[in-house]
């Protein structure tokens, strides 16, 4: 049995036309499969690039949080150490006041000279040291805000 030409031209056309369609799908298929891949890399470069700048910023936190309680345990060990000093009577809580004059003696007026100097009460030296503490804390944490917007929210 033999193929006529024009036949085998048909079937010769044919195969050609459905490689040709076939050819056509795989490189659609590899021209979306490259744009995905670049997609995919472009947002891989930014995600790292995100982490790295929040990586960056937790640590400027977390070094701007170690400076600050470092320097508030410093001011309460001061504090602790000035409270212990004077219930020791090794120094004392002085007072900037002025002194009544003394109550006058029998040997004569008193004087300002007589007037002992202004010192705290003792029942109100422990709400000194509390102000103390919660002025150190305050301080610790006007300054631990003001860095962390500085450095880490202006960023």
């Amino acid at each position: 049995m033999t193929i006529s030409p024009v036949r085998l031209a048909l079937f010769v056309l044919l195969v050609g036309l459905l490689a040709w369609v076939g050819f056509d799908l795989v490189v659609d298929q590899r021209d979306a499969a490259r744009r995905e891949r670049d997609t995919a890399q472009y947002e891989l470069t930014g995600l790292r690039e995100a982490a790295k700048v929040s990586g960056e910023m937790l640590a400027t936190r977390d070094a701007i949080d170690q400076q600050r309680t470092q320097e508030l345990n410093d001011a309460k060990d001061k504090n602790l150490r000035l409270q212990r000093d004077v219930d020791d009577g090794r120094q004392r809580l002085l007072v900037k006041a002025t002194c009544p004059a003394a109550v006058p003696t029998d040997s004569g007026a008193g004087r300002v000279a007589d007037a002992g100097t202004a010192e705290l009460a003792a029942d109100a030296r422990s709400d000194y040291f509390t102000l103390r503490n919660q002025l150190a804390l305050t301080k610790s944490m006007v300054l631990g805000l003001q860095d962390h917007i500085l450095k880490v929210c202006q960023r």
